[in-house]
């Protein structure tokens, strides 16, 4: 193949920098000697770690290639990154079974298994059509004025949340479809001075919606689910599905009802209503006809699912609760089994989260992480428990800036940021974990990459650059100015 008819030279070699920048790193990290305090296969670890970090935000690979790859070079040169010379030394110590363990070892993670589990439920919902029927139902319902639409959309995403961990999928891939008809019954086209009749609306009240609702749920955003393995982990905290949605619900409500309001002011639509939106879902759901038996089965088992997360903790594990309920849709055929293979995304996710899972562990494992943290600790000492939680806080939201991806964001900094508070004398440990995993979902909104569906929309001609980093800005400061006036508050109040 002649090289005029690949990619432009400029694309090319853009790809290659990409490709190069995350061995170049961690191999000039590795060259380097290590901190004082450090050990030298801790800080050869760091490296490894570092190098991957950069490879996902880059992404030469795919998020799951590159944590695979990393992970096997972990495995590999585990003599030299994983266990210390006096781990070496001990009799019948096998460096390479262990290593091979320990690598493994997020792949039996009843973390990850949930998160699979949960993308299960997303692909339930969107076999039997039940996703977009809900979608559907709101719009017909609360169509006719742009303003009522706009927590149709809203209301969509709040109610397909709890069992839909990607956002991707929820909004991406149910919501977005279902509102991308919209703009043309109002003669409203994306890259034109007609977006804004009511097209900017729509796309802006579903990316904001979705970031609050990812927050409310710890099921409705994979990377939460990830976070509370990460914090088990790392500060031997427990976070559960009920307790997480009460110290959401103040913010979260105040925010669900505001955003279509705000977007509304912010984003004026010319078009103010019509009959033209409810009378084109209700075709939509004439030709869906009734509910089919495999969506009211859905219902129930999902109905069921709900139940058991928020009062059946003490009796049966939520991963437990998942697996039961895929078991039940194999059974029933409200997916079949041949459906769950070619679900790419889920076993994409699937094995991407166990390598990081291992991944992150390992950096807890070789001390780099309380080696941190004492450090950090150092320069925070001097501040009281508040002040050093503010810090800690901003200092995780402002960071999303630099990540493209929820999941790369709390694999890098998360561990770092809980070490750090959990060295700090007084601090409460298992509020400070908390408030860090409910930014998680509301820091997407800030940036056109700073969550999953976030490219979707941008992508979709009605929200162009200039006018998503505004928006961004402005809902990213309400956002995060609610969380330390509501949140935090509450949060330091009922724990």
């Amino acid at each position: 193949m002649e090289w005029h008819t690949l990619d432009d030279p400029l694309e090319v070699l853009m790809k290659i920098w990409k490709a190069l920048i995350p061995p170049l790193l961690g191999m000039t990290l590795a060259l380097l000697p290590a901190p004082a305090g450090l050990a030298p296969h801790a800080w050869h670890y760091f490296a490894l770690f570092a190098a991957v970090i950069a490879a996902l935000v880059l992404e030469p690979l795919p998020g799951g290639a590159v944590g695979l790859l990393g992970l096997t070079i972990a495995v590999i040169l585990a003599r030299w990154v994983l266990f210390s010379p006096d781990q070496l030394a001990k009799p019948g110590f096998s460096a390479s079974g262990a290593a091979l363990t320990w690598g493994l070892s997020g792949f039996s993670n009843p973390t990850v298994w949930l998160i699979f589990g949960a993308f299960m439920f997303a692909l339930a919902y969107e076999k039997t059509g039940l996703g977009r029927r809900i979608a559907l139902a709101l719009v017909k319902l609360m169509g006719r004025s742009t303003l009522t639409l706009g927590y149709a959309v809203l209301g969509a995403d709040l109610l397909l949340a709890p069992f839909t961990p990607s956002n991707t999928a929820r909004s991406g891939g149910t919501i977005f479809p279902v509102i991308s008809h919209l703009p043309p019954l109002f003669d409203s086209k994306p890259n034109d001075p007609s977006m804004h009749r009511i097209g900017s609306y729509l796309m802006w009240v579903a990316i904001s919606a979705t970031c609050v609702t990812s927050t409310l749920f710890m099921t409705a955003l994979a990377p939460n689910v990830l976070a509370v393995e990460l914090v088990r982990k790392t500060v031997k905290v427990d976070l559960h599905w009920l307790p997480w949605m009460f110290a959401a619900l103040p913010l979260c409500l105040l925010l669900l009802a505001l955003v279509p309001l705000l977007s509304y002011w912010l984003e004026r639509p010319s078009v103010k209503g019509g009959a033209e939106v409810p009378r084109w879902a209700a075709e939509e759901l004439a030709r869906m006809g009734g509910l089919t038996m495999k969506e009211v089965l859905l219902l129930v088992y999902v109905g069921g699912a709900l139940a058991l997360w928020i009062f059946g903790d003490a009796f049966i594990n939520t991963t437990t609760v998942a697996l039961l309920v895929i078991g039940m849709m194999l059974v029933t055929r409200v997916i079949t089994w041949a459906d769950m293979m070619q679900h790419k995304d889920a076993w994409n996710t699937y094995a991407w989260f166990a390598t990081l899972v291992a991944l992150a562990d390992g950096l807890s494992r070789v001390g780099f992480i309380p080696w941190f943290a004492n450090l950090v600790g150092q320069h925070l000492g001097g501040l009281s428990v508040m002040k050093a939680l503010v810090v800690l806080l901003l200092v995780n939201f402002i960071l999303h800036y630099l990540f493209a991806s929820v999941t790369a964001h709390v694999t890098a900094v998360l561990p770092v940021l809980l070490a750090v508070g959990a060295a700090i004398p007084g601090m409460p440990v298992d509020r400070m974990a908390l408030l860090l995993c409910l930014q998680l979902g509301i820091m997407g909104v800030i940036t056109p990459y700073g969550t999953g569906p976030s490219p979707v929309y941008f992508g979709s001609g009605f929200l162009p650059g200039p006018l998503y980093w505004k928006l961004g800005t402005i809902f990213g400061v309400i956002y995060m100015g609610g969380f330390f006036l509501i949140t935090v508050p509450w949060v330091m109040m009922i724990h």
